[in-house]
């Protein structure tokens, strides 16, 4: 009999039950192959492992719960008729009838995925949870060229272009941009929506190369799905700040694709309207209040709500708003301008660049900053400070207006800096770090000890010396509970032996000398070496699960001091090297 015999009849138990091939969901579903891909990503189901894979390893399973929720979908039956309408126009062009496939072409069957969306996500916090991968799909679409043969058509790339468009101008205009990181890879941004923290890539304005091995049918269905969640995120954080959505850009600044600039005047000048109405509406009401009685001086005040007490910012929102607040830029024609502007706008800085559409010239005595990547300048103007784009992801970053001096144009510039990387963490804070920590310090007013001065002042001094009494005191306590114990295992051992000899025990006259002793030896213990034997004692009490678990943390951790011992020692090396040179 073999080993997985099930008689005939007999109901399936275990995993058997639970878990389904993809070749058996397919059959059972009654689809092909690609249109049960898409119900996938769509629904949002994938792949299982269980623990005991029944037709063997070289399958791939699904749980039937997940099967069985793709079988009662309506976007299936939609699935269907859509590919019997295929037939049908095949069928009537090789029978030549053209009349009946125009018929057909125009009567397509169509279909939305706005009730997924609602399913997938019952509340809008869900929505802005799983928002990264969708911004990051929809920015890179935005910049790809548009291809045929790859069915990536020109009216998808400039929607993908208009909703990512729509969501940098929110979070312009809002101030939510906290990160921004240049890559690689592209240009990394994190904001904090409702107390969520969105991150998203976007890449370089470059030409972008297509691969040949990316599978890009899979791609266009997800955005497919992420085109149409982002469009309900968009519609929802635009009315929450009191804006219609879609936009109506001005069609002059979209044909000089300008289209982030667009959205932004379309955005201050709906805020200009907000406040004038709101200006008005206070001036009739005080105007029928010196009209109502005496005892109802406040009866029609809740008929108007003020709209900036209801987006009341934190403290990191007004920091962001404030940083280059009253700063005037203008970038050259040379640097990336969408993201400057970007970037720029949501610090509270006022931007204008090289070009039609710009709102200002070159020649404007406002501007504070010019960026510029060049290393000659055909004018300079004395009033402004040129500097390279990098000077303004690093000001972000740090929350703090820096220097330019390291930033002008020709120099080489400083090292920058992953706000994504926590140095405290690492143990290891690079050079510059510590300088834009004191920077940062200054701004607040604070003082800070110079380095390698720790040691001189009073308070750390006393604060080293308790430091120390409380580890003699913790390493005395260690060596009397070690002699206690030492004791008690004596004359246990002691009480063991006279079992033996079957003698009735008595004290020791000689465990005064073995106290002594073990003073003696406790005495010269250090107090790391009573801290790695007390390691050693609860590693002894751990079971095989924790003591897995404490071992790969002592990996880690040395892992970790390793490459900081790496990270100085180079260091170390460049700063040998630029002496010899010097």
């Amino acid at each position: 009999m073999p080993k997985h015999y099930r008689p005939a009849g007999k109901k399936k138990e275990g995993n058997a039950a639970r878990y389904i091939t993809r070749s058996q969901a397919v059959k059972y579903l009654q689809v092909s192959l690609s249109v049960f891909r898409r119900l996938c990503i769509f629904k949002g189901v994938f792949p299982r492992d269980p623990k005991k894979k029944v037709k063997g390893n070289h399958h791939t399973y699904y749980h039937m719960k997940d099967i069985l929720f793709l079988k009662h979908e309506p976007l299936l039956d939609k699935f269907r008729e859509m590919r019997a309408y295929e037939k049908k126009v095949k069928k009537a062009v090789s029978k030549k009838n053209k009349d009946l496939a125009e018929r057909l072409l125009t009567r397509k069957p169509t279909y939305t995925l706005d009730m997924l969306i609602r399913e997938r996500y019952p509340k809008f916090i869900d929505a802005l949870r799983d928002l990264d991968d969708c911004l990051t799909m929809v920015h890179l679409f935005a910049a790809l060229p548009a291809i045929e043969r790859e069915n990536i058509q020109a009216e998808r790339i400039h929607n993908c272009r208009g909703l990512s468009l729509e969501w940098q101008a929110y979070i312009s205009r809002t101030h939510k941009l906290r990160k921004a990181f240049i890559s690689v890879k592209g240009i990394y941004y994190q904001a904090e929506v409702e107390g969520q923290k969105v991150t998203w890539l976007t890449p370089h304005a470059l030409q972008q190369v297509m691969p040949q091995d990316v599978d890009y049918k899979i791609m266009l269905t997800f955005l497919e799905f992420y085109e149409t969640l982002l469009g309900f995120v968009n519609l929802r954080l635009y009315h929450s700040i009191k804006l219609k959505y879609p936009p109506i850009l001005d069609p002059r600044l979209k044909a000089l694709a300008a289209d982030l600039y667009a959205l932004t005047r379309y955005a201050d000048a709906k805020d200009r309207a907000i406040g004038a109405n709101d200006e008005e509406s206070e001036l009739r009401l005080a105007q029928l209040q010196d009209q109502l009685p005496a005892n109802e001086p406040g009866a029609l005040m809740h008929l108007v709500e003020n709209v900036a007490d209801d987006n009341e910012d934190d403290e990191e929102t007004i920091a962001c708003k404030t940083l280059f607040q009253n700063k005037t830029f203008f970038l050259g024609r040379e640097v990336p301008r969408e993201s400057l502007l970007f970037v720029i706008t949501a610090f509270g800085g006022v931007v204008s660049w090289e070009g039609d559409g710009a709102p200002f010239d070159e020649s404007n005595q406002d501007i504070n900053y010019q960026i510029v990547d060049r290393p000659t300048q055909s004018h300079r103007f004395i009033s402004r400070d040129y500097v390279q784009p990098q000077w303004v992801f690093d000001c972000i970053n740090a929350r703090i207006i820096l220097p330019t001096e390291e930033y002008m144009v020709g120099k080489v510039l400083p090292p920058h800096l992953s706000p994504f990387v926590d140095n405290e963490a690492e143990g290891y804070v690079p050079e510059y770090g510590e300088t834009i920590k004191r920077l940062q310090a200054a701004a607040r007013k604070e003082i800070l000890p110079m380095p390698g001065g720790e040691h001189d002042d009073l308070e750390h001094a006393q604060n080293l010396l308790a430091e120390g009494i409380n580890d003699r005191t913790k390493a005395k306590a260690a060596a009397e509970k070690k002699q206690e114990m030492a004791l008690h295992e004596k004359q246990y051992h002691q009480e063991l032996k006279k079992e033996l000899e079957v003698m009735q025990y008595t004290p020791d006259p000689n465990i005064d000398d073995v106290k002594s002793n073990v003073e003696e030896n406790t005495d010269d213990v250090s107090p790391e070496q009573l801290v790695k034997d007390d390691e050693n004692m609860a590693m002894l009490s751990m079971s095989r699960k924790r003591r897995g678990l404490y071992e790969a943390i002592k990996i880690s951790q040395a892992r970790k001091k390793a490459n900081v011992e790496i990270l100085e020692r180079r260091k170390k090396n460049i700063q040998k090297n630029k002496k010899t040179s010097d």
